[in-house]
C-alpha cells in the first residue's frame, strides 16, 4: 500500500508539472495561477502545496526535467587540458543542443516558457538566479575553451576573452530565440554551426566553413 502510494503520489507530481508546461506556454507564467494548474491536472490546490513550496518551486522543478540548450556545453571535455580541439567541442555540443531544440518537443517548450513567457518578478527571483548562474557557467566555458584555443593556436584575440565568450552565447541565444518566434523562417542546425564558425573568424581562428572539404574535393575530382 505505501509504495502505490509513493508511485501515486509521483505521478501526481508529474501530472501537475506536466499541465504547468502547458499552461505557462499558453498563458505566460504570471497569468498562470496555482488553481488553474491544479484543475488542469486533475488535481486539488493542496496536491500543489504538497509537492511544491510556492509558483516558482513549481517553475524550477519543471525546468530540472529537461536539460536545455546552453546547459549542455562539454564544460569537462572543453576545458581539459588533453583536449586537442576545444572549439569543436563546443561546437558539437552546439549542435547537439541546436539538435534538441528542433526534436524535442518538450525542450522546445520549456526553453520558450524559459525565454519568453516568464517575468522576473519579485515571486521569481529564484527563477531568475537560476538563469543567471546558468548563463554565467556557460560564458565562463565558453572563455576558458577560447582562451586555450587562443594560446595553442598562437592567436591574440582581438577583444578581451570574456568579451568574445559573452558575444558567442549572445549569437547562439538569440539563433534559438529568433528561430522560437518563427522555425519556419531559417534552419535552426545548420544556420548555427555557419554562423559560430563566422564568428570564430572574426576573433581570428581559421576553421572550414561546413561542407567546404567535400566542395573542395568535388571541384579537385572535376579537374
Amino acid at each position: 500500500m505505501a509504495r502505490r502510494t509513493k508511485e501515486e503520489a509521483l505521478a501526481t507530481r508529474h501530472r501537475l508539472l506536466d499541465a504547468a508546461e502547458l499552461l505557462f506556454q499558453a498563458q505566460g507564467v504570471s497569468q498562470t495561477t496555482l488553481q488553474q494548474i491544479a484543475q488542469q491536472a486533475g488535481a486539488t490546490r493542496g496536491a500543489i502545496y504538497w509537492h511544491f513550496k510556492d509558483k516558482a518551486d513549481l517553475f524550477n522543478a519543471m525546468m530540472e526535467r529537461v536539460i536545455l540548450p546552453l546547459e549542455t556545453t562539454p564544460r569537462a571535455a572543453a576545458t581539459a587540458p588533453n583536449v586537442e580541439d576545444p572549439l569543436a567541442e563546443i561546437e558539437e555540443g552546439m549542435v547537439h543542443a541546436l539538435n534538441l531544440m528542433t526534436t524535442d518537443l518538450q525542450v522546445r517548450r520549456v526553453f520558450d516558457i524559459a525565454t519568453h513567457k516568464v517575468e522576473y518578478t519579485h515571486d521569481m527571483a529564484s527563477v531568475q538566479q537560476r538563469h543567471l548562474d546558468a548563463r554565467n557557467a556557460c560564458v565562463a566555458d565558453f572563455e576558458k575553451a577560447l582562451r586555450m584555443a587562443a594560446r595553442r593556436g598562437r592567436i591574440k584575440l582581438p577583444v578581451p576573452g570574456h568579451v568574445a565568450a559573452q558575444g558567442l552565447h549572445a549569437l547562439i541565444s538569440g539563433l534559438i530565440q529568433n528561430w522560437l518566434l518563427d522555425p519556419e523562417a531559417f534552419d535552426l542546425v545548420p544556420t548555427g554551426r555557419r554562423t559560430f564558425r563566422v564568428y570564430l573568424a572574426g576573433l581570428g581562428f581559421a576553421r572550414p566553413q561546413p561542407g567546404a572539404a567535400a566542395a573542395a574535393e568535388a571541384e579537385a575530382v572535376v579537374v
